[in-house]
């Protein structure tokens, strides 16, 4: 085979307009996720990206955005207790998919 997968390199989110600062205290300053500079080009469009380990998050702006209600991003993270802990106490709300499935 004369190419090969390593993974995946950003996944783009839609978001609303005027969303940047919100998804800069989630991302950047809840989470710690670096804020990557948007090339040039493509700054006029708004939206902002991020880095999560070795990845990308691209958090792009949609005109008339309405929100997934299943689509959803996954990202592995080591100590996800402790992770939790840590959103429950900046009184993020946290649902459990294994409770959620539970009531399926």
């Amino acid at each position: 085979m004369a190419y090969q997968y390593d993974g995946i390199d950003h996944v783009q989110l839609a978001a609303p307009e005027g969303c940047e600062e919100k998804a800069r205290g989630f991302y950047n300053h809840l989470l710690g996720w670096p804020e990557i500079p948007k090339p040039e080009n493509l700054r006029q469009r708004g939206g902002v990206w991020f880095e999560c380990g070795k990845h990308q998050v691209h958090i792009g702006v949609q005109k008339d955005f309405v929100p997934a209600t299943k689509a959803h991003p996954a990202f592995q993270v080591q100590n996800l207790e402790g992770l939790r802990s840590y959103l429950l106490e900046q009184k993020i709300q946290v649902i459990d998919m294994k409770q959620e499935q539970k009531k399926v």
